[in-house]
């Protein structure tokens, strides 16, 4: 009966998808010869979605997954997922790289693992993707940042964040499409098909709630109030940008640059296109923290990855 019972309330591990990629189809090609003979892994665990990057050889295996409860678990599910793709052992790791909201929670006893910040490994993550990156804009669940790098090296040179309200994040979207009666994935295709210019005014996200309640009792569609939506986040992110100027090429990564909304309210208002990357730009974070992981364990970093040392809020 026990055994029963655990089976009935046991939760489903969370599906993942896996890819696998010839280094010379997403890597810049200014920036192969810089990479390193070892293999190694970078693991970004976001607030939502949980991500891993492997780099070996000449090939880039990718696995994301929905984050569960405990870090460490997903951490350790992303490893053994990416070895059986890659057909790698453990002891083929050099070393594995943490980043992300619960990148604190992840240990590994039989192989080498630090963790770094976000903001670096993104930096690191798009330069590798296009060498002319030089203004990133990272939007996750909780938090969203505008990042300036250096074109030589992928180093932070300055950056400005807003982790202390959802409205210019994430977790604004689900709450919009949860009200909307919308799933997350079809949200910004849903305000693609506005036709109607709804401004919010709201820069904070319980009361951007009550606004939208507002909207819908005065019969606006669902896709105009998206877009509105859209495009108050946009001008939120675009105050960040502000901060640190705005210099070409453009980036956009994390788990919201997938959303087309977003995307086009940000070129939109910034009146510059982003680089399409030839990888999905989830992954960024991850592989940055992979190919930082290949240079600290060769000795070819020439900067200092310590949170201390770069990430102090703007």
């Amino acid at each position: 009966m026990a055994a029963q019972i655990k089976s009935k309330f046991q939760l489903e591990e969370p599906a993942m998808s896996e890819s696998s990629f010839k280094i010379a189809e997403v890597i810049d090609p200014r920036k192969i010869p810089e990479l390193q003979p070892v293999t190694t892994i970078g693991i970004d665990i976001g607030s939502r979605q949980s991500k891993a990057v492997m780099v070996s050889g000449d090939h880039i295996h990718t696995v994301i997954t929905a984050s569960g409860v405990h870090p460490a678990e997903t951490a350790t599910r992303l490893v053994n997922k990416l070895l059986k793709v890659s057909g790698r052992q453990r002891s083929d790791i050099a070393m594995i790289a943490g980043t992300g909201y619960g990148r604190i929670a992840l240990q590994f006893e039989d192989i080498r693992a630090e963790v770094i910040t976000e903001i670096t490994c993104h930096a690191m993550g798009a330069h590798f993707l296009n060498a002319s990156t030089r203004t990133i804009i990272d939007i996750g669940g909780q938090d969203c940042k505008a990042i300036k790098l250096d074109t030589r090296n992928g180093r932070v040179t300055e950056f400005a964040m807003n982790d202390k309200c959802a409205a210019g994040s994430g977790r604004f979207l689900e709450k919009t499409a949860e009200m909307l009666g919308y799933s997350l994935e079809e949200l910004g295709s849903r305000a693609m098909a506005s036709t109607k210019e709804l401004q919010m005014s709201s820069q904070c996200v319980v009361f951007a709630e009550s606004e939208i309640v507002s909207l819908k009792a005065k019969n606006e569609t669902g896709e105009d109030i998206a877009a509105g939506v859209h495009f108050a986040i946009a001008r939120r992110v675009c105050n960040l940008v502000n901060r640190i100027g705005l210099d070409p090429e453009l980036a956009f990564s994390g788990g919201v640059s997938n959303n087309i909304g977003v995307k086009y309210a940000l070129e939109s208002l910034l009146k510059r296109p982003f680089v399409t990357p030839r990888l999905n730009a989830v992954f960024a974070g991850c592989l940055g923290a992979a190919l930082i992981a290949q240079q600290k364990v060769c000795g070819t970093a020439d900067f200092d990855t310590t949170p201390e040392q770069v990430e102090v809020e703007a």
